[in-house]
């Protein structure tokens, strides 16, 4: 995807919300609750267009996607059946570069994407360098055998390990390797943004 350059603490503060999951963020957000420019101003009241776009923007810089890749995941979470805003962020958590991250192997989603990128994880014992691969249940996420990538994943993983991982991922952490359980279901995605607002975006 295109590099986004604006300060993550930056797009924290704009949202008034955490939208990464790292403490630091959090610490910061306590600290600096206004949003970034005159600390005097209140926040702008929004029109619906305005707050529509707002949660749009949240779940794709969380996420790390392209405008280009985020419509194209809408559209196909559109064509799914079931309920749009809940496929959408089901595809958003199957995506392998959150799932190195939900699995603790990676501080953040862009960490997780440059690991895979890399070619350090493999998917079912072969390497994969796509980060948006859609994973399955019985799908197995393991560490490349390379000593310098173990190590690194194994020091990731304990200064990780006060994060919770999903209960529809397993983790062995002495093996280096993660397990899909089953598909995750709307009630234990961490809700960041009103997704219903999001599809509302996309069907004017």
């Amino acid at each position: 995807m295109a590099r986004n350059s604006t300060a993550r603490g930056k797009i924290v503060r704009r949202f008034g919300l955490n939208i990464y999951g790292n403490q630091k963020y959090d610490r910061l957000l306590k600290r600096k609750p206004n949003a970034p420019g005159n600390p005097k101003r209140g926040r702008i009241r929004q029109t619906e267009f305005g707050r529509q776009l707002n949660e749009k923007q949240k779940l794709r810089w969380a996420y790390g996607l392209s405008e280009r890749q985020f419509s194209n995941l809408f559209y196909k979470a559109k064509a799914m059946k079931g309920v749009t805003g809940d496929n959408m962020l089901m595809l958003l958590e199957r995506r392998l570069d959150n799932v190195v991250y939900r699995l603790g192997m990676a501080t953040s989603r862009a960490q997780a994407r440059q690991l895979v990128s890399h070619g350090h994880i493999t998917l079912n014992g072969r390497k994969i360098t796509i980060p948006s691969a859609v994973v399955r249940p019985a799908d197995q996420i393991s560490v490349r055998d390379r000593k310098p990538t173990k190590d690194m994943v194994r020091k990731l993983l304990a200064d990780n390990s006060s994060r919770p991982v999903p209960p529809w991922l397993t983790i062995s952490r002495d093996e280096l390797s993660g397990k899909v359980e089953v598909n995750p279901t709307r009630d234990v995605i961490p809700t960041i943004a009103e997704e219903q607002l999001i599809v509302e975006f996309y069907s004017k």
